[in-house]
């Protein structure tokens, strides 16, 4: 079979797309990948600058959705039903092998690539604003790094769970495709962000804000919490890992949450089930996240490249 390959810790450009043997596992449930979502922390991984480090070769990719291919003895899934799976790696391959509590039923009316968007970004974000922020109806959420694929489940999930959201941009390119997910509020993220912040909420600040970012941004989003605002430590997209002096959070009743959903699920076998019902009720309910920005498997490199440029809105797919 066909599968995109880390040859080297060199970004995108050590990836090789070439034949690998197929994949045959009787404990698990193997999947006939339709799409593999494409996250940050596989460029990061690529590049050997994630938590989690690998030698090379290894097959990248942890979200596939696809149609089942086989199945353990007393398997609750089917031969040929749709699925959408949280694999340990090898998800940029056309066949992946998965243990039957990483998978779930597609939704119906859903296909392939935005159940694959569905996973990471999505279960990452209901996570997040319903268990580590405990989000209210009425509250106000700002969002760093909008248009980015965790960016567009906060402003969507927040939307559906009755917030008020703000949404900042760092390209203005980006602003008519943050709009169109249903934010409130769109802002340039310039220089004087912190008070255009402050202007819209009467002074008040936000009582979430959700950071992919990290860097020099996460000073000034601490700032902008209102009395017992929390932000929300997703990830670090800016490279830099900031640092946050605890006093300021005494004084101000504030929160610094982080959210580790991967680890979480570690932790809590059930954890996948549970949340993955709550973010349920919101597909049916209407959700769907922004049709996602498609490359063939075969062009996994460029597409990766792309994503590192930020050249992506949204969620990145590929598809074998």
């Amino acid at each position: 079979m066909k599968a995109l390959v880390a040859q080297s810790l060199t970004g995108p450009a050590g990836l090789e797309y070439t034949d690998v043997d197929d994949v045959r596992n009787a404990d698990a449930v193997v999947i006939d990948v339709g799409a593999a979502g494409v996250n940050f922390p596989d460029l990061l991984m690529l590049r050997g600058e994630y938590q989690l480090k690998l030698d090379p070769p290894f097959i990248p990719g942890v979200e596939v959705a696809g149609t089942v291919r086989s199945v353990p003895e007393d398997s609750e899934f089917t031969v040929g039903q749709r699925v959408s799976a949280f694999s340990l790696l090898g998800g940029f391959a056309e066949r992946v092998a998965v243990p039957a509590s990483s998978v779930v039923p597609t939704p119906p009316g859903v296909d392939d690539a935005s159940a694959a968007a569905l996973l990471g970004n999505y279960y990452t974000m209901y996570f997040a604003l319903a268990r580590r922020g405990a989000l209210r109806i009425g509250e106000t959420v700002l969002v760093l790094g909008s248009a980015g694929g965790i960016g567009t489940a906060s402003i969507q999930i927040a939307k559906a769970m009755g917030a008020k959201v703000i949404a900042m941009v760092h390209r203005p390119d980006a602003r008519d495709f943050v709009e169109s997910l249903g934010a409130d509020v769109v802002l340039p993220l310039t220089d004087g962000w912190l008070q255009a912040v402050r202007d819209v909420t009467d002074g008040r600040g936000v009582d979430l804000v959700v950071d992919p970012v990290g860097g020099e941004a996460f000073d000034d989003a601490i700032r902008a919490l209102a009395t017992e605002g929390r932000l929300l430590v997703i990830g670090f997209a800016a490279g830099g890992i900031p640092t946050v002096k605890v006093n300021r959070l005494l004084l101000r009743n504030v929160s610094v949450v982080g959210v580790g959903w991967g680890e979480f699920v570690n932790r809590n076998p059930g954890a996948q089930s549970l949340f993955g019902f709550g973010l349920g009720k919101l597909v049916e309910a209407g959700l769907r996240p922004p049709p996602p920005v498609t490359y063939p498997l075969s062009e996994g490199c460029a597409a990766l490249e792309a994503l590192a440029a930020g050249e992506i809105r949204g969620k990145l797919v590929l598809k074998p």
